[in-house]
């Protein structure tokens, strides 16, 4: 089984900054994209970043300039650096993985339980 487990929420006041991470853990063969998502009460989730196993970044134009995202392969870990946030960034923030568990099964796509993103005016 693979997890997904994240941590570095919180509340923050406008203009302040946070970093999220979120750890796979369980039978990982190999890890392909991994990205980070989030949920504002009442919208729909929707990407923040994602970046390949390589390296290759993608940021919603609200990321951009911002957040920073990035990877310890060697971890199975991704972070979210998130600078001058803002109270609209508010929202839970889940971390998704492309998953393989073994050379011979497909890749399958893992959430994390969400952390909670608050930022005050």
């Amino acid at each position: 089984q693979v997890r997904l487990v994240e941590s570095g929420g919180g509340l923050v006041q406008a203009g302040g900054s946070l970093r999220l991470s979120c750890a796979a853990t369980g039978t990982i063969f190999s890890i392909n994209a991994m990205g980070w998502y989030r949920q504002a009460p009442g919208k729909q989730r929707e990407l923040v970043a994602s970046i390949t196993s390589g390296g290759i970044t993608n940021y919603a134009d609200s990321a951009k300039g911002r957040f920073a995202i990035s990877r310890d392969n060697a971890k199975n870990t991704v972070y979210l650096q998130m600078n001058s946030l803002k109270p609209e960034d508010t929202a839970v923030y889940y971390c998704n993985a492309g998953v393989r568990s073994s050379w011979f099964r497909n890749e399958n796509d893992y959430w994390g339980q969400g952390t909670q993103v608050t930022v005050s005016s």
